[in-house]
């Protein structure tokens, strides 16, 4: 057991009593009272139209991109750092993965290299906000529109987030959110898709539910997948959105402990670039080189402190490593960046402990 692990959720508000509720009154499905009220409040806390709950982000991307009609032949351009679901579910249409470069100072899709890679096979570009930083979304917006394909957010790690005072999330044709253990807010598993668009609202909500029609009790319209949200963690979600504003600011008052205690330190923090709000689902470092940060991880985990690396480029990965090429700010991103510690339930003296443990190494390394 470490003395701070990498992440854990913060359970003090209304959880327990929701979840309760649920076995009490027997509705443990999908069509329980709190799904309902877990989607519209959603909706209404980042100001869209409509939300559908998933089991997971990873099928509510895989959703998203079929809801838009993403099939064999087609091609999403998505940036090679993030998590490897967002490109898994790219390959479960059947679609070709196109991967981009990131930006070295915010760490986020490169619109430029999204510009080179348009092709007429394109049919949209996903726009993934890696560690809760928000991508530059008036360029991607201008691409999108300029080629006519659609947008994607995968805003999984970007829950509260802010582009020029509008959350992630609320600019593509859909979008995605996780609710993963280790997410800002969490459901144990679970996601929701987004959209402004009814259209595409009611063909993910059609394909999530085994194809189902509305109209005509057990009649199925389309081969459908099983996607949805359980009533209990719908219940679980509930509470921590009820909670939201305050974990999302006491993440980012972490964050500026660490950015405080760390200045001095030859390493490089990810802090937020332009009118954005960064809600810091990871709180991330970039060491000097790759064989420090190998350094620096083994001696945080002698000293009781969790980390994780910042995500491997995916197009390193051996199942997207053909016709293999050079990324080269994904590449340095992924070699030297480390996640520390950044649970909600972190305290100032807790967060001096783990810099001081990082001080400590810088002083005899």
């Amino acid at each position: 057991m470490y003395k701070f692990p990498v992440y854990q959720p913060s359970l003090k508000g209304n959880e327990k009593k929701y979840v309760n509720d649920c076995i009490d009154t027997n509705w443990l499905s999908w069509q329980g009272k709190y799904v309902g009220k877990f989607e519209q409040q959603f909706a209404q806390y980042i100001g869209v139209d409509y939300a559908t709950s998933t089991c997971n982000a990873t099928v509510a991307l895989h959703l998203a991109l079929v809801a838009l009609g993403i099939s064999p032949g087609d091609e999403v351009i998505v940036p090679t750092l993030t998590y490897v679901a967002s490109v898994n579910a790219i390959m479960y249409c059947g679609a070709k993965p196109v991967f981009v470069d990131s930006l070295p100072d915010t760490w986020q899709i490169d619109p430029a290299d999204v510009r080179k890679k348009i092709t007429p096979k394109t049919r949209a570009i996903m726009a993934v906000h890696v560690y809760g930083h928000p991508c530059d979304m008036n360029e991607l917006l201008a691409i999108a529109h300029e080629h006519e394909v659609f947008l994607v957010e995968d805003a999984a790690e970007a829950f509260g987030s802010k582009y020029q005072d509008k959350y992630t999330g609320t600019f593509g044709d859909v979008s995605i959110f996780s609710f993963f253990g280790n997410k800002t807010i969490t459901t144990g598993e679970g996601g929701m898709l987004v959209t402004n668009n009814k259209t595409i609202y009611d063909r993910a909500y059609l394909y999530k539910g085994q194809g189902l029609a509305r109209y005509r009790e057990y009649w199925h319209e389309v081969v459908g997948f099983n996607y949805r949200m359980t009533n209990v963690a719908a219940a679980l979600g509930l509470a921590q959105l009820e909670r939201a504003d305050e974990i999302i600011a006491k993440k980012i008052k972490i964050a500026q402990w660490y950015d405080q205690m760390l200045k001095d330190l030859p390493l490089t923090t990810h802090k937020p670039v332009g009118d954005v709000v960064h809600t810091y689902w990871m709180y991330s470092i970039l060491t000097n080189d790759a064989d420090q940060r190998v350094h620096l991880r083994q001696h945080l985990k002698k000293n009781g402190v969790e980390t994780r690396p910042v995500f491997h480029p995916v197009h390193t990965m051996p199942m997207y490593s053909d016709n293999y090429h050079q990324f080269r700010v994904a590449e340095d991103l992924g070699w030297r960046g480390i996640n520390l510690p950044s649970y909600p339930d972190l305290t100032h003296e807790n967060v001096d402990e783990i810099c001081n443990i990082i001080r400590a190494f810088y002083k005899t390394a």
